[in-house]
């Protein structure tokens, strides 16, 4: 596998080289959070106003966390990362406290989870934060690793992915500490593990999750909703309501959609939390495939530019800190469109930069913020 040296040689001529945007990147970026408020509009709009309330609500809410959104990614792409790893270990410890709040009296309950911490008007999701300040800090200690990496130095990864991870399970939000799950693997493939390492922690993740099942950890929601993906007949339409109602919508849409505003099934709300957790199947059916489809190129085109800035890093942590922010972006992404065809199970995932929802896209923002600033100094010296 290969493995980027800690620092990248600098000509004159790339010192002198000024500092220029990704602008496929950010231009990609701007896209699909326009056209994610257009699909929560359409989504909330028709059954606000049968409502007698205002159309534009949802809209307007989270129109004010893209502005905020978009200001993190600005904040974030002018943080140099070289000197940002020095702070990773602070960074991390602030995320867990919160963490550790969410499951005391102080944190907010919504249905069966206990995920969120009320400030004034605003619920904040500290899951969401911890993502980068795992990325961070498991940047730094690989960053710093001998090649191939050691045994204890595989130990001291997993501990730091595991505490937030433990915290997150007990909420509980499983699709969260999937994607910690998959991005530390990520982060360990590229940042120079052995076969046998990803061998032994395949076989110990395998065998975790058995006795998770079997110690009744997952609670019976979650269980519902992994056994009605895996055997959808031998369960009760409640069970597998949700997914039916996506792939109805979305097979609905045909080749070009119904056009916006005219999807039935959007209008008349059949799908569950269309505006955050399903808001796929509102481009599937207004847009149909072709809808469809652009919006996956779109997401394609934001991976693989954060793959080229991964490659053009200057520094080892730059590229590690690179490669973990497009792992949980991949991740997001797949689970959260396979779920709404019915190719993955519920997960509660939601589609970044496109699902309703203020932490997440503000922390996901912040997050891509950091992998431009590394685009933007790849051809400056390290310290510089």
């Amino acid at each position: 596998m290969a493995i980027r040296s800690k620092d990248r040689p600098t000509s004159v001529r790339m010192k002198d080289e000024p500092l220029k945007p990704d602008l496929v990147l950010v231009l990609t970026y701007v896209m699909i959070s326009a056209i994610g408020l257009l699909m929560i509009y359409s989504a909330t709009a028709p059954w606000l106003e049968a409502a007698g309330r205002d159309p534009a609500a949802e809209l307007r809410s989270q129109a004010i966390f893209v502005v905020i959104g978009f200001i993190a990614f600005a904040v974030m792409s002018t943080v140099d990362l070289v000197e940002i790893k020095g702070f990773a270990g602070p960074i991390y410890l602030v995320s867990i406290v919160p963490l550790v709040m969410v499951l005391t009296g102080l944190g907010e309950s919504e249905g069966l989870a206990q995920r969120w911490i009320q400030l004034g008007p605003i619920q904040f999701q500290p899951s969401e934060f911890a993502k980068i300040a795992v990325i961070l800090m498991v940047a730094a200690l690989l960053s710093n690793a001998e090649v191939p990496l050691k045994w204890n130095t595989v130990a001291r990864v997993l501990v730091v992915v595991g505490v937030p991870a433990v915290l997150i399970f007990a909420q509980p939000d499983l699709g969260t500490t999937l994607v910690f799950a998959f991005v530390v693997l990520t982060m360990l493939f590229v940042g120079g593990s052995t076969m046998r390492q990803l061998g032994f922690l395949f076989v110990a993740t395998v065998v975790g999750t058995v006795g998770i099942f079997q110690l009744g950890f997952i609670k019976s929601y979650q269980l519902t909703r992994l056994t009605a993906f895996i055997d959808p007949e031998s369960h009760s339409l409640d069970a597998t309501y949700n997914q039916v109602q996506s792939e109805i919508a979305i097979g609905s849409g045909g080749l070009f959609g119904k056009g916006l505003f005219e999807g039935s099934q959007t209008n008349l709300q059949f799908v569950p939390v269309q505006s955050s957790d399903f808001i796929f199947t509102a481009v599937g059916e207004q847009f149909g495939f072709v809808g469809s489809a652009i919006v996956i190129v779109l997401f394609g085109v934001l991976l693989f530019r954060l793959l080229m800035i991964a490659t053009s890093a200057r520094s080892r942590f730059a590229f590690l800190v690179t490669v973990g922010i497009a792992a949980m972006l991949a991740f997001h992404i797949f689970v959260n469109i396979g779920m709404t065809i019915r190719i993955m199970p519920v997960t509660g995932l939601p589609l970044p930069f496109m699902s309703a929802g203020g932490t997440v896209f503000v922390a996901l923002s912040a997050s891509l913020g950091l992998a431009h600033s590394a685009w933007i100094r790849r051809n400056l010296p390290v310290g510089e």
